[in-house]
């Protein structure tokens, strides 16, 4: 299992495992698995998912951001020896010298979100503003998932990384022998939403084709995930 080393001016304050299946949660709060009580980070900051054998770090909307070997990122496939950068504190990802690390290949799924840091480090701390004002410039329609069969509702896609499967941890659990745990991923992006096949026996379908790998989403497809069935707009 990978590990978290958690640094404060170079000074190793703890170290925590990542375990498959379970997220890990960053922020100030003390719900968090990892808190950092420090006021440049907030409650809910960032979290690392487990999807297939790799791990991702997802922002949550922080005031001042969350960097990856000093750039700004919104998600982000962790690397051995990656730096993640939390207000003031610095947690380094590294494998267990024997341990299996996943292909680079795994970070196609989605793409490492990349902005200009220079003035975002020189205000780290005082950039929650300016943050909002960018996010709110940059705004992008949003998916939802209506439940056609196998639930009720509608799930509006706002996460960059939406994961359903058997896993507790999924935002849409959907249970079953054959299914994965992290059987699919939708994909939020500039330019519109992807979905990917990730494990299990079961693969989903998108208007009754089975998906071998990954496709682009578009308004009104349907989708299958095992029991479940959804249906796909655009919120514009």
């Amino acid at each position: 299992m990978p590990i978290l080393t958690l640094t404060f001016k170079e000074n190793t304050i703890a170290v925590y495992r990542v375990v498959k299946e379970k997220s890990v949660t960053i922020g100030r709060k003390e719900d968090n698995v990892i808190q950092i009580e420090n006021l440049a980070v907030s409650g809910h900051h960032a979290k690392i998912d487990s999807v297939g054998d790799g791990f991702l770090l997802t922002d949550l909307q922080s005031k001042n951001g969350s960097f990856v070997n000093d750039e700004l990122v919104s998600s982000h496939w962790l690397q051995q020896g990656d730096s993640i950068t939390i207000g003031k504190h610095t947690l380094t990802f590294s494998y267990d010298v024997y341990e299996k690390k996943p292909d680079e290949g795994e970070g196609k799924m989605d793409q490492t979100m990349v902005m200009d840091t220079d003035t975002y480090r020189k205000m780290l701390g005082k950039a929650g503003q300016q943050l909002a004002e960018t996010r709110d410039s940059e705004q992008e329609p949003v998916g939802i998932l209506s439940y056609l069969a196998g639930g009720d509702g509608e799930i509006k896609l706002t996460n960059r990384i939406t994961k359903i499967g058997k896993s507790p941890s999924s935002e849409i659990v959907v249970k079953g022998f054959m299914m994965g745990s992290t059987a699919v991923v939708i994909s939020r992006r500039p330019k519109g939403y992807s979905l990917s096949y990730v494990d299990g026996m079961t693969k989903p379908k998108v208007n009754g084709e089975v998906v071998k790998e990954s496709v682009d989403l578009k308004d009104f497809d349907i989708i299958d995930v095992g029991s479940a069935k959804f249906q796909f707009v655009i919120d514009k």
